[in-house]
């Protein structure tokens, strides 16, 4: 029975951690998605939604990484690993803000980076194929964005491939809740 509550944090975290960030782009009238980083949302002394924005991650990172060594560990032990990697990294995001400058680049592209693994590690330990989905298209929104093939801030390939992640993740999450887990 707790396994199911702890399940829901997988919903809730990343779907908190979206919800923070959608406020902050409602209340920045200067942000736009051709010019800016999400992380822009975040800077402690240029965002005056800044505590919103790092709030939402540091409470969505915690709800990931609660959800992963609880309810996700038995279901995908290696992943759930992987998980609380990319949950911390996260939350590494709202702490070490652009006013860390290279850190904050080390620890957003820690974050990035580190959903590939965890989505590949999903699809072998569980044969996701919504897992290995993810993983292309976080990839291919990334390589596009390198290659200039679309032109917008660093924002829309931060958002797709998040996005594209947190797709299995919750759908794990509602699988583990539901208990139609094997």
């Amino acid at each position: 029975m707790k396994e199911k509550r702890y399940a829901l944090f997988g919903v809730t975290g990343p779907m908190l951690a979206y919800l923070f960030i959608v406020v902050s782009i409602g209340l920045s009238p200067w942000f736009r998605w051709e010019q800016n980083a999400l992380s822009d949302l975040g800077h402690a002394t240029r965002s005056s939604v800044a505590p919103v924005y790092n709030f939402g991650l540091l409470l969505g990172g915690l709800l990931l990484a609660i959800y992963a060594v609880t309810a996700f560990r038995s279901h995908a032990r290696w992943t759930s690993y992987s998980l609380v990697f990319s949950a911390f990294s996260l939350q590494l995001v709202a702490v070490f803000d652009e006013v860390y400058g290279f850190l904050h680049f080390a620890v957003s592209v820690l974050f990035f980076v580190s959903l590939a693994p965890t989505s590949i590690l999903y699809f072998v330990e569980r044969k996701s194929h919504l897992a290995l989905i993810s993983f292309a298209i976080g990839l291919a929104s990334w390589v596009l964005y390198w290659m200039k093939v679309y032109s917008a801030g660093v924002a829309v390939p931060e958002t797709i491939s998040s996005v594209a992640a947190t797709a299995w993740v919750i759908y794990s999450a509602l699988k583990i809740y539901m208990g139609e887990t094997r």
